[in-house]
């Protein structure tokens, strides 16, 4: 039997649509192209026959022109591939269909099912979503033709005004949607395509037909739910820019953390009433995701948000997959607050280092507006997409390595289409040794991990993701060693047989890349190479290592007495004072490693309040510590925020970092002024002089106190906001009667040093594994399940709960999302059980690092 791969499904997903791919214009939005890019999908589309892959944010009516399949015909279809709700795409669909009125077969693909576009809150569309929205996108694609070509008929001197078809119809696009950003100018200016007649057609037998003298396109609904982001065969996470990602995961009550993390459970059920959009979105992604994979899934699930996922699941299953054969499998739902711990902390993952190093992608225009159009309960996740910083292959005393010429002549095409821009006339080699626009770009350029890239069948992430730091840099040097033999390259560097070094790693793969048949055929090992020593670089590495040993000391203070914890937090709060953030003060790079800044103190404060509220829980009346050591710690943060303001960008001290900043200004000039004064001789004042300025001097201070003393009472207020937030954090462990009293919430139940203790789905999987019971885990029995208990039941025909530990394939899903240092986790209980036949498939919501963690909790 096969074995279960999540890019191997997705690809057999497209291939499936293989008839509706052929000689269409391929559309992807964000979210798509995110985990198309991933799976390396873009030359399955164009060996299926698509003419073209290009972006639904920024679509161009040359689209159609561009043709990248030498055998395709010209384009008469259309396929739009979406990750968003279908509320949320209209507008870009009905842009392309205008911008191509050649186009007679548009097929939309969404990931969103059709039950999930109806239960979805913010969704216009009712049971039957998919045939009311073709009906809709083609009423209000006919009506926008309608008016263009009256427009156009009531302008008798189109010159004179100097408006163009295409400007027309942005016009009136926009006046369709108003809460839509506005056309750029140069999309506006785009020639169209005309219009193809129909006699013309190659398909005698089209389903196109007319009215009202209007061509009509023939428009399909499709629901395609494998838009998934693999970071291998057995771990994925969901696109940053899709609906599924970008929705509320709780609402906001007493236990509520923030909307992109499940509340805190505390194993009371829920009414149903207040069911998060993402928990509904989640329930049908993961259920689709199951049937295409061709598994039956046994639900299990822990934590208050993952048993609704999982009874939405159940609700959905039916008499219908009782007799396909299926593979048997377990789905665990976890919810990502019964263990905040382990993605705040920095571990041992060279891809955790990698992904929190390197610059993302920015998001993508249509981000910010469904922002606004859904409310503030929607998410910004961190694009996936990793820029890989390819320039740094890149040297003045060795320019052969890239095409300069071409290069320059490929950016100044890529522009030509903004006319304010202007076009880069080629220079000759002899110039681009100097500051020129061709050297900045090939500095800029930068690569993008793809899953499928391997060596020798074993692929780069998936190899990395099975090996701590240093086992996995070693990995990678050996692998470019071995490219280099291949390739009968040598290097002028000493290597080292230990630990490699960053610039040893970068040396070598520039070797790789001597020239550019080179550079193609070894992009994998080359990208892969400069992203870990991007990462293994100063000041990354020095300030990740500073990391670690301020969380090694926060848990070995939680050995001894509350205090020294507190003591530890705030001399950590103390010392950031000294580093000034990037944003505030340009320093080079040697005089921050190693520091960490006051965002970096904050995320190091949530640490140790959770480690308090597990080794402290009854310390003081409202949180861990007691009174007195709370106080100091918000004095500490308000001093902190005085002397830095630009710390003050957190939800918690919205609207303050100008007035801190303007009071700090204030200060300083204050000061000066006072150094001033104080060269001048007293000699000059008489006794008059003297009284006269004392009683201006008094009047001005009491003013300058009073303002001080306002600024600091409100800061107060917004500090122990921020520490009633800390004190929640706090309750994690003792508000659950699953972590409090059971086996999962002890850290000596795997480990004796509390520091090197596992997290939660290390513990999880090797209780599961060993086919203990699990306290709070519960099964959810599907409608089939329940017949056999209430009505078989009586004769002895029953069936027994099936165990989790028992079945060949486990898929783990942590509702709220993941990090790479718990797959390593989940791997080393999976080997340490002894459980070969099991396999163990990972998947979360997105991928986190510290940083995304620390703006899921106080915001940014």
């Amino acid at each position: 039997m096969a074995m279960a791969d999540v890019v191997k499904s997705c690809l057999d997903s497209i291939r499936q649509i293989s008839e509706e791919v052929e000689g269409a214009v391929i559309y992807l939005d964000a979210g798509c192209t995110e985990a198309f890019q991933f799976i390396g999908a873009v030359p399955l589309l164009l060996e299926l026959g698509a003419c073209a892959v290009c972006s639904l944010e920024n679509a161009s009516a040359l689209d159609a022109v561009v043709d990248w399949n030498s055998n395709a015909k010209n384009a008469k279809k259309m396929v739009v591939i979406t990750s968003r709700l279908l509320s949320d795409a209209h507008r870009y669909i009905l842009r392309c269909l205008s911008m191509h009125q050649a186009i007679l077969h548009c097929t939309i693909f969404t990931s969103i099912s059709e039950v999930a576009h109806s239960t979805y809150p913010d969704s216009p569309l009712g049971p039957d979503a998919f045939r009311e929205y073709e009906s809709l996108l083609l009423q209000d694609y006919e009506e926008l033709v309608r008016k263009c070509e009256i427009e156009k008929k009531s302008l008798s001197r189109p010159s004179v005004f100097g408006r163009s078809e295409a400007s027309i119809l942005g016009e009136n696009l926009a006046s369709e949607d108003e809460g839509w950003s506005k056309f750029s100018p140069s999309e506006e200016e785009i020639p169209r395509t005309p219009r193809t007649p129909r006699e013309n057609l190659d398909e005698p037998n089209s389903l196109v037909t007319k009215r009202d003298g209007l061509l009509r396109v023939d428009i399909s609904v499709n629901h395609f739910p494998m838009v998934l982001c693999p970071l291998s065969p057995r771990v994925f996470v969901l696109p940053s820019e899709g609906t599924i990602a970008e929705a509320c995961l709780s609402s906001e009550h007493e236990d509520f953390l923030g909307p992109g993390l499940p509340s805190i459970s505390t194993g009371v059920p829920s009414d149903g009433e207040d069911t998060p959009p993402g928990a509904i979105l989640t329930a049908h992604l993961l259920y689709h995701l199951a049937a295409k994979m061709d598994l039956k899934m046994e639900i299990f699930s822990l934590g208050d948000l993952s048993k609704t996922i999982g009874k939405i699941m159940m609700d959905m299953s039916s008499l219908y997959d009782v007799g396909r054969r299926k593979r048997s499998a377990g789905l665990l739902l976890i919810d990502r607050t019964l263990d905040l711990l382990t993605p705040c902390c920095h571990g041992d993952s060279l891809v955790d280092r990698i992904f929190s190093s390197l610059p993302r992608r920015q998001r993508s225009s249509s981000s910010s507006v469904n922002q606004n159009k859904h409310g503030p309960g929607t998410i910004q996740r961190a694009p996936l997409d990793a820029q890989i910083p390819l320039g740094k292959l890149y040297t003045k005393e060795e320019p052969a390595i890239w095409p300069i010429e071409g290069i320059e002549a490929f950016l100044s095409g890529w522009s030509s289409n903004e006319p304010s821009s202007p076009i880069p006339v080629p220079t000759d080699r002899s110039t681009i040794s100097g500051e020129t626009s061709a050297q900045s770009e090939i500095g800029s350029l930068s690569g993008s991990f793809v899953t499928t890239e391997n060596h020798r069948g074993a692929e780069y992430l998936e190899a990395l993701m099975d090996r701590r730091t240093k086992d996995a840099a070693i990995l990678i040097k050996k692998w470019l060693q071995e490219t280099m033999r291949r390739e009968k390259v040598s290097v002028n560097v000493r290597t080292r047989t230990s630990f490699p070094a960053a610039s040893e790693l970068q040396s070598m793969a520039k070797a790789v890349a001597k020239d550019q048949s080179s550079l193609l055929r070894n992009k994998g090992i080359i990208q892969l190479a400069i992203a870990a020593a991007h990462s293994l670089s100063e000041p990354h590495t020095s300030h990740w290592d500073a990391f670690v040993s301020a969380e090694k000391i926060l848990n070995a203070s939680c050995g001894d007495t509350s205090q020294t914890l507190s003591a530890q937090i705030r001399d950590l709060i103390n010392t950031s004072v000294l580093v000034k953030t990037l944003d505030q003060k340009e320093q080079s790079k040697e005089s921050s490693q190693g520091l960490l800044s006051f965002r970096d103190a904050l995320l190091l404060a949530i640490t140790g309040y959770i480690l308090a509220g597990e080794n402290f829980p009854t310390s003081g009346s409202d949180g861990p510590f007691s009174w007195e050591e709370d106080h100091f710690l918000k004095e500490a943060i308000v001093d902190a925020l005085l002397e830095n303001p630009s710390g003050a960008r957190l939800k918690f001290f919205h609207g303050m970092e100008e007035v801190l900043e303007a009071n700090l200004n204030k200060h300083k000039s204050e000061k000066s002024k006072e150094n001033s004064s104080n060269q001048s001789t007293l000699e000059d004042f008489d006794d008059d002089q003297w009284g006269n300025w004392g009683d201006e001097d008094a009047e001005s201070n009491n003013e300058q106190v009073y303002g001080d003393m306002q600024l600091k009472l409100e800061l107060r207020d917004r500090v122990d906001n921020l520490f009633k937030f800390f004190h929640k954090l706090s309750s994690l462990k003792t508000k659950n009667v699953t972590l409090r009293n059971g086996p999962l919430g002890l850290e000596s139940s795997y480990g004796g040093d509390p520091y090197m203790g596992k997290g939660l789905l290390y513990k999880l999987l090797t209780m599961v594994l060993g086919k203990y019971e699990v306290p709070g885990l519960e099964y959810h029995s599907s409608a089939v399940t329940r017949l056999f208990k209430s009505g078989f039941g009586r004769f002895g025909l029953g069936q027994a709960k099936p165990s989790l530990g028992g079945q060949s394939v486990i898929l783990v899903f942590v509702v709220g999302g993941i990090n790479c240092h718990e797959v390593l986790e989940a791997r080393e209980a999976l080997s340490q059980s002894g459980r070969p036949d099991v396999e163990l498939i990972i998947g979360g919501t997105t991928l986190l690092t510290p940083n995304d963690m620390l703006d899921l909790l106080l915001g940014s």
